[in-house]
């Protein structure tokens, strides 16, 4: 166990029997753990504590003096201490215990059960388990608390509270009010749109179209007409005029994923556009003037690109006024279990779930996973899980993190699936990011890559 913390800022549980000898051995045992206590004989005598201040946990019995063996009293209870305090932690306890008493105790919102006798070190482990769950789910609830006060319910959540992305999250509220075109880098699946939308609602362009493109999923034939339109009869296909992103965008803001990918002959009109804010449909002699805020990511290096005569210097110098790099989630570690509890509580509104938590061993597994993929593997993780997890508790065997340190394991013991996005990831790591170099050295075609990369949700 760790050391006893500061009074002031040491956890305070509130510790709720009808018998003394049982409230006076527990107070003692949280006290010889540094954590304080208050105590309570009653139902009503926990409610009126709960309702007085706030606890970091409840350690309650279930049988009170009225009713000793059905536990209805604790049962009653639970759902009411929910509606107070709904990231509140309830550990409950009863000399009467069944499964189906703990079944029920946990549907109605205990977040663990103990059977007395208790055992100590079962009981402080389950404690301080539930306490850094419980912190947290606040800091999660705090944080989107904090974004909605910001910008209404427009700005989307931002997971971030580790020392890693304290500098990122200052520069974002430092740039996100200019019109400066911002440049994100960072690996696969760090969160690059979520930054990038989040930009975009904290702008003054708020109001204006977001338009978002894949650079790197658009055909090179199709790339130019796709930013900047064409006429009708431009070419074979052209059946009507089309509007490109550049001029959907107007006014408001352009967010080019995977520029890297960006063709370099489409690389020179892209920079005029940039630079004079003009735009010229296919087939068509005339400019149309546009007013847009490009923000772009990549998660390749754009200075060797450009050493490799693949990117343009001076493209690069439009793009990147402003450049945000974000680390991989194995450098903010301290954020994983605020991700994993938001992702797990969007999973289950979105499934009808109800509240579902991580057990300890599930969370212990999380901050251990080597993470390859980052956020967006988390969250497929944490979505897999929970379609997994029977009842309202998600166990570590529900994740189902099998892959090791260096995000493989021996091909053996791997799935066809797993094998596959295992090449996958070591071509795209071996080429920067470049589809089309590891569609050629997987021996496939870049669109038959492209269907692999979004059927894994792996970011090219």
């Amino acid at each position: 166990m760790t050391a006893p913390a500061h009074p002031a800022l040491a956890p305070r549980i509130l510790v709720a029997d009808d018998q003394p000898d049982v409230v006076e051995a527990l107070r003692l045992l949280l006290k010889g753990e540094g954590l304080q206590s208050d105590t309570a004989s009653s139902p009503a005598g926990i409610l009126a504590a709960v309702e007085q201040r706030e606890y970091d946990a409840v350690i309650m019995d279930l049988n009170y003096t009225r009713d000793t063996t059905s536990g209805r009293e604790g049962l009653d209870l639970l759902p009411r201490l929910q509606g107070i305090d709904s990231a509140l932690p309830v550990i409950v306890m009863t000399a009467w215990g069944s499964i189906e008493g703990a079944v029920e105790a946990m549907r109605r919102g205990a977040r663990d059960y103990v059977e007395k006798p208790w055992d100590n070190n079962r009981l402080l482990a389950t404690i301080r388990t539930q306490l850094e769950l419980a912190r947290a789910l606040r800091k999660s609830q705090r944080l989107e608390t904090e974004n909605k006060r910001l910008r209404g319910a427009q700005l989307p959540t931002l997971v971030a509270e580790s020392r890693a992305m304290q500098p990122v999250k200052r520069q974002m509220e430092r740039v996100a009010a200019s019109e400066a075109n911002v440049l994100i880098t960072g690996e696969h699946g760090t969160g690059k749109e979520v930054v990038a939308r989040w930009l975009h609602a904290a702008s003054h362009k708020a109001g204006r179209p977001l338009i978002i493109v894949n650079a790197g999923g658009i055909s090179e034939t199709l790339f130019e007409s796709e930013l900047f339109g064409h006429v009708k009869g431009a070419f074979t296909d052209a059946k009507t005029d089309r509007i490109g992103c550049f001029e959907l965008a107007d006014g408001g803001t352009l967010f080019l994923d995977e520029i890297a990918n960006v063709p370099m002959r489409q690389q020179a009109k892209m920079l005029r556009a940039l630079e004079n804010g003009e735009v010229q449909r296919v087939g068509s002699s005339r400019t149309v003037q546009v007013q847009v805020r490009v923000i772009s990511a990549t998660n390749a290096e754009l200075a060797r690109s450009v050493a490799e005569g693949t990117f343009r210097e001076d493209l690069l110098y439009r793009l990147n006024t402003v450049e945000i790099h974000l680390p991989p989630l194995r450098d903010r570690r301290e954020d994983i279990p605020l991700l994993a509890t938001h992702f797990l509580r969007q999973q289950a509104e979105r499934y009808g779930r109800g509240h579902v938590e991580f057990d300890g061993a599930a969370m212990q597994l999380l901050l251990e996973h080597p993470w390859p993929g980052n956020v967006r593997e988390l969250r497929h993780a944490v979505e897999r899980a929970l379609l997994m997890a029977q009842g309202s508790v998600v166990r570590g065997e529900d994740l189902e993190l099998r892959q090791k340190a260096d995000g493989g394991g021996r091909l053996e013991e791997m799935t066809l699936e797993e094998v596959e996005q295992f090449l996958i990831r070591r071509a795209l790591d071996r080429f920067d990011g470049n589809v089309s170099r590891a569609a050629d050295h997987l021996g496939l075609s870049r669109s038959a890559l492209y269907r692999r990369l979004q059927q894994y949700g792996i970011e090219g």
